[in-house]
């Protein structure tokens, strides 16, 4: 498949682990969930690096790639999953994540010395005010303050992540940096079970074909694909497609669960789209 349809998959699929995130914690804890997943997802990584016999990276590269693992697919996700297990709006927890794009821009542009043109801090502006006018209209309650700490510190940990990701991360095999990045992410979630919450899932209908939905298609499809956009892409253009899992999250959550978008809420996807398109767009000389 040609690599110019990765960004639009890579959104697809990610935004679909919002909705099947509520599947699954109809019958599970949020961090129980996410540690039967990466137990999974890391014996389906272990296994394809036996059978495919792929590369072991250097030692120097091992403990970086698993930190990374660890904030990406550990500190983020819980944060976002237990501040809307606490309580807060799931459009109130997407529209906090949306700043993960600014962050990972400001980080790139000061530790990797990326430089980010004009026009792409207008899409960055632009992007975050189409999302806030996707998600404003499913903004319902008031955010608690654990939720608030929680997804401030998740969208902290992915932009994080994602620079050493770029960083230490490009000489690794794909397979063989998931399998670590999974267990890093196990570890994480089984220390927060023994210390946090009580081990609860039950293998209901629904969490069953949420917990197979999203590691068929997120943990193993959608992470592998943003390796491949890390690794060969500019950081500021690659965060910035997380600028469109909100807006399709919502467009998902009307046909999934009848939610209503709404004419502002069409018009911020319009203006989020125009934004990422700002940041992706290749510089002309």
């Amino acid at each position: 498949m040609p690599q110019r349809f990765y960004p639009f998959i890579f959104v697809i699929l990610w935004a679909s682990a919002f909705i099947s995130a509520k599947y699954g914690l109809m019958g599970a804890g949020p961090f129980s969930f996410l540690f039967t997943r990466f137990l999974i997802v890391s014996a389906i990584f272990g296994v394809m690096v036996l059978v495919m016999r792929r590369r072991w990276p250097q030692r120097k590269d091992i403990l970086p790639t698993m930190i990374a693992g660890m904030l990406m697919h550990g500190v983020y996700l819980g944060g976002v999953f237990y501040a809307i297990s606490k309580g807060t709006p799931s459009g109130i927890a997407s529209l906090i994540v949306s700043i993960q794009p600014l962050l990972t821009a400001l980080l790139a542009l000061s530790l990797l010395g990326e430089r980010v043109r004009q026009l792409q801090w207008l899409g960055i502006v632009l992007g975050m005010i189409g999302v806030g006018l996707v998600v404003t209209p499913r903004l319902g309650g008031e955010i608690p303050m654990i939720g608030l700490v929680s997804c401030l510190v998740a969208v902290s940990a992915m932009a994080t992540g994602t620079i050493l990701q770029k960083r230490y991360g490009g000489g690794i095999d794909l397979v063989t940096g998931n399998f670590l990045q999974a267990i890093a992410a196990s570890i994480f979630y089984g220390v927060l079970l023994m210390t946090v919450e009580t081990y609860h899932l039950t293998w209901t209908l629904e969490v069953t074909l949420a917990m197979i939905w999203i590691v068929a298609t997120v943990s193993i499809g959608a992470v592998t694909i943003l390796m491949v956009l890390i690794r060969s892409g500019q950081m500021a253009a690659t965060s910035s497609l997380f600028f469109m899992v909100p807006p399709v999250s919502a467009v998902m959550g009307y046909f999934a669960f009848g939610e209503v978008l709404g004419l502002i809420g069409i018009i911020g996807f319009i203006v989020a789209s125009i934004g990422v398109w700002l940041v992706n767009k290749p510089q002309t000389r």
